[in-house]
Formats: structure tokens, sequence, C-alpha cells
């Protein structure tokens, strides 16, 4: 348990300092939106390659698509900081570069699942039994998580 409660902990340390880091210090003070915007796109392909480029590309506070620097900001002094709570061991040069290299590819995966995933829930909902989408059509959705 005390083995498991260390790497729990180092986890949410990690998430949090970064969500503070990137997405209210930098973004806030470069002026650019972390927020995930749909491309608009149709295929595969190019919706795709939108969502997997948005971790080099981000909007400004203007609209512009700009270099996402907050991102790469971020996720470079979030692993830089996780060397002061990491094992002595992933504290190396190499085991920061990888935490870097790991978080900026999980980001255009998250990306990616954003972009798709509300094709995915009208797919499925279609095979769905009616008994389940009349149980869903009942549950009240607040007015601020409607699509």
């Amino acid at each position: 348990m005390q083995g498991w409660g260390k790497r729990m902990g180092a986890t949410l340390a990690d998430v949090e300092s970064r969500r503070f880091i990137q997405n209210f210090v930098l973004a806030s003070l470069l002026h650019e939106d972390p927020r995930y915007f749909y491309s608009g796109k149709s295929g595969l392909v190019p919706r795709a390659w939108y969502a997997a480029t948005r971790v080099l590309v981000t909007r400004d506070d203007y609209g512009r698509d700009v270099f996402n620097q907050s991102e790469f900001l971020g996720v470079s002094l979030t692993s830089a900081l996780q060397n002061a709570y990491y094992p002595r061991p992933d504290r190396t040069f190499d085991g920061t570069l990888n935490r870097l290299v790991e978080t900026l590819s999980g980001d255009a995966t998250t990306n990616i699942l954003h972009e798709f995933t509300p094709d995915l829930k009208r797919l499925f909902h279609k095979r769905c039994p009616q008994g389940i989408q009349r149980f869903e059509a009942r549950i009240p959705i607040p007015e601020n998580v409607k699509p």
C-alpha cells in the first residue's frame, strides 16, 4: 500500500501541477486558449491530423492559430518539476525527456479521442436497445453540459 500511495501521490502532483502551470499561468500570460476546438473537417485522416497537430498549434485570444507555447513550456516545466519528487533513478535527463515526449504524445492521442468521441457516441447510440434509449431520455441534463 505504501508504494501505491507514493505513485498515486506522484500522479496527482503531476496532473495538478501541469494543469495549473500550463492551463492557467502560461495560457493566461501568453494569451492562448488551451481548450480543444473541433476541426469541422470531413474524413478520417484530415480530422485525425488536425487533432494530433493541436499539440503544436492552438488559438490565441483573437482566434488565430499560433504555436502552442503554453503546451511545450508547461510540459517542459512539469517534466523538470517531477525531478523534485520522483525516485533518484528517474531523475536523469533521459527520464525527463521521456516524460516530456510521453506527455505530448498522450495529449495528441487525447485530442484524437476528443475529435471522434461524438461520432462514436452516435454510432453506438443507434445500436442501443430501445429500453435504454427511453431511460436515457428521462435523465435530465444540465444546460451547461448539453452539446
